[in-house]
């Protein structure tokens, strides 16, 4: 029979795995297998007095408070094109005290597995022209202009929701051959979406792209805050400006068969700081709980 003396020791012990075990994670990434191309929701444990810094393959992120005060969340994520492998979230934590903490993890970052298609289009889109070339390189430069600004805070609340009632496809990540020549991956979700269909704001953010472009046709791009947006092209009408707050749910235009195309369908593209993530993922993320 054990003495007192020689059980409580290993009772101690046994208490402290137990309260160790019970506390929760400092860093939580939803979902828990990171693929190429997956939105990641990053929560962090620390008092509502603290401040967090961050970065994870090259970009800085940041927190913002969630609802009930305990946590710290962040809407981030990984390219489609990102490398496999292990890669370092690095978290600082930063009390009212002065007191400093390293949160930092390693995350894995599985493969995610797409498929090749070939299309065919008219030889302008696959050959610009001299004069079309400098449409195109003007565009870019607008597109990085625009994608440069940002709110300096989320301006979503709860779930992000599909533009169009439409049926999906399974086309984010494709590589995609046009004319025989590989032209890109793709980065967005396409819904088949007759022409004049409604196409409406996924959640609140503000209009900072409304106009024709060469390859997106009628375009519209929404900023989500913090680097988030959301882009919806082809359209063949577009009822937003920029500048303009809208809301979840908002028409913005109807869908079309403008840009590069090779029928009616709305494109539907998410972008974090340069990434380009998984449209179906973010849908399927849960937010209601985080703002």
């Amino acid at each position: 029979m054990l003495s007192l003396r020689t059980a409580l020791p290993a009772l101690i012990v046994t208490l402290f795995a137990v309260h160790a075990s019970a506390q929760p994670a400092p860093v939580i990434l939803t979902p828990a297998v990171v693929e190429a191309g997956s939105p990641e929701l990053i929560r962090v444990n620390a008092p509502a007095t603290a401040t967090l810094s961050a970065d994870w393959l090259g970009h800085s992120i940041t927190f913002f408070p969630g609802r009930g005060g305990h946590d710290w969340y962040a809407l981030a994520g990984v390219d489609v094109e990102q490398a496999t492998g292990p890669s370092v979230l690095h978290v600082t934590l930063r009390l009212a005290d002065g007191a400093t903490r390293d949160l930092s993890r390693t995350v894995e970052i599985h493969p995610a597995h797409y498929r090749t298609e070939t299309l065919r289009v008219p030889p302008r889109f696959v050959e610009p022209s001299p004069a079309q070339l400098k449409e195109i390189e003007a565009e870019m430069a607008l597109k990085k202009e625009v994608f440069a600004h940002t709110a300096p805070e989320p301006l979503w609340s709860g779930r992000f929701r599909a533009p169009v009632s439409a049926p999906p496809t399974d086309s984010f990540g494709v590589r995609r051959m046009f004319n025989g020549q590989l032209a890109s991956i793709h980065k967005g979700m396409d819904f088949r979406a007759h022409i004049g269909t409604p196409v409406h704001a996924s959640a609140d953010g503000v209009v900072t792209l409304a106009q024709k472009l060469y390859f997106e046709g009628n375009c519209v791009i929404i900023d989500h805050g913090l680097g988030l947006t959301t882009t919806s092209m082809h359209l063949s009408r577009i009822d937003v400006h920029v500048g303009q707050h809208v809301r979840a749910g908002q028409l913005i235009g109807l869908s079309g068969a403008t840009g590069r195309v090779t029928g009616p369908h709305l494109h539907w593209s998410v972008r974090w700081e340069g990434a380009y993530l998984d449209p179906a993922r973010l849908l399927r993320l849960n937010l209601s709980g985080v703002r």
